[in-house]
């Protein structure tokens, strides 16, 4: 084969190959705003069996 043709052949090759991109990704720095915090499921078991008309 024709070594001009070996290199357009090459190149057309390395052109069209997909490169990896390089993502940068900003990493929170604390806990996300909004959590479950206050909710009556964030408890422990349990102290939700607690039954305060129970009297006890």
């Amino acid at each position: 084969m024709d070594p001009a043709v070996l290199a357009v052949l090459a190149a057309a090759v390395d052109q069209a190959w997909p490169r990896p991109v390089a993502v940068a990704v900003d990493a929170p720095s604390g806990p996300p705003a909004w959590r479950f915090s206050g909710r009556w499921w964030t408890r422990p078991a349990n102290t939700r069996r607690d039954r305060p008309w129970t009297g006890g």
